[in-house]
C-alpha cells in the first residue's frame, strides 16, 4: 500500500510530454509510480477533473531576510511553489560582521525595497559567515524548499571593509584570494551559487551604487577561478548590460564551467536590446556555453495606491499634512474633504522623483490585478481623454475606490507596445527561463510572486490579445526548465524516483486575485501580497501544506544544500 495516491487527475508531468489521466503515488516523500489503476494508498486524493502538476520552482526571489522570521514564506505557496531560490541580484545576509549590519541593511533597504525597520526588527544576524547563514536556516521549521546563493556584495564588503562599498575601489590580490577562499567555503557547505550586481538601478538606501556594479574583472575571474575548484553553483547577474559587460560575464562562465544566468526585460530606453542579448544567449549556447536569460511572465511595474511606496500624491503638501493619520484617517479625511482633494490634483510637485511619477502617470491602467495585458483604452490618459477630467483626478478616484484600496498599475518595462508580445517571444526562448518575480522584495510597489499563477491562467487559458502556450509548456518552464538551470535534478517532474512535490489544481477555477496591502512584516511593516483560488492541494515530500488555498501548518519543507 502507498503511503498517498492522487488518482485520476490530469497528468501534467512537467518534462513537456502530452497531458494523461493518470494515478501518482508516493511513498516516503517519493513519487514511486505514475500510471493507471496504481494500488490504494494510506491516504487517497480524488483528482478527477483537476490538474496534477510538479510543485512549482521559483529561482529568483530575495526572501534572504524573511526566510529567518516566517516559516510560510508568502505569498509563494499560495502560488503552488514548492521551491524557493532567494540571494539573488548580488544582495544579501552574509558573510557579515556585526559592526557591517548596517551597511547590509541600508543597501538591501536601496535595491530591494524592505524597510530598514523592518529588516533591523526581523533578522537576528546571529551568524558571521556563509556556512553559518546556512545552518541557521537550516534549523527553522519551514513550508516550502528554501536555497540560496553567495551575494557578491556581502563577500566583498566583508573581506574589503569599508572600501569595499566603493565601487570604484579595487581589491588587493591577497583580497581577490580571500573572496574566492570564501566563496569556495560556502559552496562547499551548499550554497546554491553566486550573484553579482552590475546595473546603476542598484543603489543603497542612502543612494550610493551597489559595491560590485564596476567590479574588474580580475575580480570577476578570481571569484570564477573559485567556483571553478570548487565545481558547483551557478552564477547570477543583474547588469546594465554596456560595452563589454556580456563578454566579461560569459568570461566568468568560461573560466568556472558553471552555468550562467542573468536578467532580461524589455527596457522603455532601447525597446530593442532584449533581442539582442539573447542572440548572445544563443550563441554562448551553440558554444556548448550553459547560459541562459532570465524573463518575467508578465509586465515589470509599480502598483500605485494611498498605502503603497509610489503614492502619486505622497510629495504633495497637502498629503504631508497628513503623514501623522493612519491610512483609514488619511481616507476618511479625503472623503470627507473635497477641497482637500481638489488641492491634491491641481498643486505644483515639488519632488523631483514625484514629479517624474507623475509625468508617467497617463500610462498607468485600472484593471491591475485582473488583467495584467490591458489595452489602450484602460489607461489613464484614454480615461482622461473620453471623459474630460485630468489624469490625476480619475487617479486619485481609482485609488479611493474599494474603500481606499484601489491601486493603478503602471508598467515601465515589458509593455513598451501596450501589450505582452515582446514577452511571448522572449518566453517562447529555448534559451530563457523563468525568472523576475523578486518575491520577498519591493514590498510596497509590486507583487511578482503571484506570476506561477499568471503564467497558467493568462498565458495557457485566458489571453485574448496575442497568442498562448500549451498547458504542458508553461508547467515545463516553471517546474523541470527552472529547477535543472539551478541543478535541482532531484524535483521538477512527476517521475519516479524524484521528490514529491505536487500540485493539484483546479485549472478551470483557478483565479488570480487582486493585490492588497497588509501590515503583516515585523515592526508593523506593510507589504504588498497577492493571493490566488484553485489551488485544491499542495504536497511538499508528500505532506500537504495546502489545502483549498490554505496552509494545513504542516512544516516538511527543507533547506537545499546545493
Amino acid at each position: 500500500m502507498h503511503d498517498l495516491v492522487i488518482r485520476g487527475g490530469t497528468v501534467v508531468d512537467g518534462t513537456g510530454a502530452p497531458r494523461r489521466i493518470a494515478d501518482v503515488a508516493v511513498d516516503a516523500g517519493v513519487i514511486t509510480a505514475v500510471g493507471a489503476g496504481l494500488a490504494a494508498g494510506r491516504r487517497e486524493v480524488d483528482a478527477h477533473g483537476l490538474l496534477v502538476t510538479p510543485g512549482f520552482v521559483d529561482v529568483h526571489t530575495h526572501y534572504d531576510g524573511q526566510a529567518t522570521w516566517d516559516s510560510y514564506l508568502t505569498p509563494s505557496p499560495w502560488h503552488g511553489v514548492t521551491t524557493a531560490v532567494f540571494g539573488n541580484c548580488g544582495v544579501g545576509f552574509a558573510p557579515v560582521r556585526r559592526k557591517d549590519v548596517p551597511y547590509l541593511i541600508n543597501l538591501m533597504q536601496g535595491v530591494e525595497d524592505i524597510p530598514e525597520v523592518v529588516l533591523t526588527e526581523g533578522v537576528s544576524f546571529e551568524w558571521e559567515s556563509f556556512p553559518q547563514y546556512l545552518d541557521y536556516l537550516d534549523k527553522m521549521p519551514r513550508v516550502i524548499d528554501i536555497g540560496t546563493q553567495v551575494p557578491h556584495t556581502a563577500l566583498r564588503f566583508y573581506v574589503m571593509g569599508e572600501r569595499g562599498a566603493d565601487h570604484t575601489a579595487t581589491p588587493h590580490p591577497h583580497e581577490i584570494d580571500t573572496m574566492g577562499q570564501l566563496l569556495e567555503q560556502a559552496l562547499a557547505a551548499g550554497a546554491l551559487g553566486f550573484s553579482t550586481s552590475r546595473t546603476f538601478r542598484h543603489r543603497s538606501a542612502d543612494g550610493r551604487y551597489s559595491p560590485t556594479f564596476t567590479a574588474g574583472n580580475d575580480e570577476l575571474m578570481g571569484l570564477a577561478g573559485a567556483m571553478k575548484r570548487a565545481g558547483r553553483g551557478v552564477i547570477q547577474a543583474n547588469s546594465d548590460f554596456g560595452t563589454g559587460e556580456y563578454e566579461a560575464l560569459e568570461g566568468m562562465a568560461r573560466l568556472s564551467g558553471r552555468p550562467l544566468s542573468f536578467l532580461v526585460a524589455q527596457m522603455s530606453t532601447a525597446p530593442g536590446r532584449w533581442r539582442e542579448l539573447l542572440a548572445l544567449v544563443r550563441q554562448s549556447r551553440r558554444e556548448q556555453l550553459a547560459v541562459t536569460a532570465q524573463v518575467s511572465c508578465r509586465p515589470i511595474g509599480v502598483l500605485m495606491g494611498l498605502e503603497t511606496t509610489m503614492n502619486p500624491f505622497r510629495a504633495q503638501p497637502a498629503w504631508l499634512r497628513m503623514e501623522h493619520l493612519s491610512p483609514r484617517q488619511r481616507f476618511e479625511r479625503l472623503t470627507a474633504d473635497a477641497a482637500l482633494r481638489e488641492e491634491l490634483v491641481s498643486s505644483a510637485v515639488p519632488d523631483p522623483l514625484m514629479e517624474r511619477v507623475l509625468s508617467q502617470l497617463p500610462r498607468a491602467c485600472v484593471t491591475q490585478g485582473i488583467d495584467y495585458e490591458p489595452d489602450p483604452t484602460q489607461t489613464l490618459a484614454h480615461l482622461a481623454q473620453t471623459s474630460g477630467r485630468s489624469v490625476r483626478e480619475i487617479a486619485l478616484d481609482v485609488m479611493m475606490s474599494e474603500d481606499g484600496k484601489g491601486l493603478l498599475l503602471l508598467p515601465y518595462e515589458n509593455y513598451h507596445d501596450g501589450n505582452l508580445d515582446a514577452v511571448h517571444e522572449m518566453l517562447a526562448d529555448e534559451a530563457s527561463i523563468l525568472g523576475l518575480s523578486d518575491a520577498g522584495a519591493h514590498l510596497g510597489v509590486i507583487c511578482d510572486a503571484s506570476a506561477p499563477t499568471l503564467l497558467l491562467t493568462h498565458w495557457t487559458r485566458d489571453r485574448t490579445r496575442g497568442p498562448k502556450f500549451p498547458l504542458e509548456w508553461a508547467v515545463h518552464k516553471q517546474t523541470q526548465v527552472g529547477a535543472a538551470a539551478m541543478g535541482l535534478s532531484d524535483r521538477g517532474a512527476l517521475v519516479a524516483g524524484l521528490k514529491a512535490d505536487i500540485n493539484v489544481i483546479d485549472y478551470d477555477a483557478l483565479t488570480l486575485l487582486r493585490p492588497e496591502v497588509v501590515y503583516d512584516l515585523p515592526a508593523g511593516g506593510r507589504r504588498l501580497i497577492q493571493r490566488a483560488k484553485g489551488y485544491r492541494h499542495v504536497f511538499v515530500r508528500g505532506v500537504e501544506v495546502v489545502a483549498d488555498d490554505e496552509f494545513t501548518g504542516q512544516m516538511p519543507g527543507q533547506l537545499i544544500r546545493g
